[in-house]
C-alpha cells in the first residue's frame, strides 16, 4: 500500500504514513448493532412459564369405592368361614331339630345356638377391625383393596400411621355410617383433600401411591 500524498510505501495496517504523516485508510471496521427491542411490550414483561399439570395426589371417591368392594369380597369369605365354624359348634342335627321345633308354642332357642351367634358376631367384628387396622398400619399402608388400586393411608402430614391411629380411623367409620344417605362417605368426593368424615375425625388422608 502507498501513501496517497507522498507515494511512500506504507506497511499494511499502519494508521499513518511514516514519511509525511498522512492518515491511511486502514482496515474497515464493522460496528456492532445492538438488537432492536421488541416494541409494544412493557419493560417488566417476561414470557409465561407453563408448569406441567400433575394429577391430584388424593384418592377420589370412586377409587375408594372399588377398593372397598374388593375388601368386602375378601372379608365376606372370612366371615363365611366363621359362620361355618359356628354351625360346627352347634351341629347340623341340632340346627335341623331347632328349625322343626320353631312351630311349637313353647319353642326356646338352644343355648348352644345363642352362643354360636354371639361368637360369630364378635369374631366378625374383630376380623374386620384387625384386617383394616393391621393392613393400614403395615408397610403397605393399605388394605388389599387399596393395594390393588395403588392407594395408601397416611396421617394429615403424609406420614405412615400406627396401629392405634388406624384403629381410631376404623371405629370412626361408625360415626360416618350414622349420617343419612351415606353423606359421610360421599364427602370423599367433594372435599378439598378427598376426605370422608372418618378421615377428618382421625386426621388421615387416602393418597395415590407415587
Amino acid at each position: 500500500m502507498f501513501c496517497s500524498k507522498c507515494g511512500t510505501n506504507v506497511t499494511d495496517g499502519a494508521a499513518f504514513c511514516s514519511a509525511c504523516g498522512q492518515p491511511t485508510a486502514g482496515p474497515a471496521t464493522i460496528a456492532s448493532v445492538p438488537p432492536r427491542p421488541v416494541t409494544g411490550l412493557p419493560p417488566s414483561y417476561a414470557p409465561p412459564v407453563f408448569a406441567p399439570v400433575l394429577p391430584s395426589p388424593y384418592a377420589g371417591f370412586w377409587l375408594r369405592v372399588v377398593a372397598h368392594l374388593i375388601d368386602d369380597l375378601l372379608l365376606g369369605i372370612g366371615i363365611a368361614i366363621l359362620v361355618l365354624l359356628g354351625v360346627a359348634m352347634v351341629g347340623i342335627d341340632s340346627i335341623r331339630s331347632m328349625i322343626e321345633g320353631m312351630k311349637a308354642e313353647d319353642f326356646q332357642m338352644p343355648t348352644s345356638l345363642i352362643s354360636a351367634i354371639i361368637f360369630v358376631s364378635l369374631a366378625s367384628v374383630v376380623l374386620v377391625w384387625i384386617y383394616n387396622a393391621a393392613m393400614e398400619s403395615s408397610q403397605h399402608q393399605g388394605t388389599l383393596g387399596k393395594m390393588a388400586l395403588g392407594l395408601i393411608v397416611t396421617d394429615s402430614q403424609g406420614r405412615p400411621i400406627g396401629f392405634g391411629h388406624a384403629t381410631g380411623r376404623y371405629f370412626a367409620k361408625i360415626i360416618t355410617g350414622l349420617i343419612p344417605l351415606g353423606i359421610g362417605y360421599a364427602m370423599a368426593g367433594f372435599t378439598d383433600k378427598k376426605q370422608a368424615l372418618h378421615d377428618m375425625i382421625a386426621g388421615c388422608l387416602v393418597l395415590r401411591r407415587t
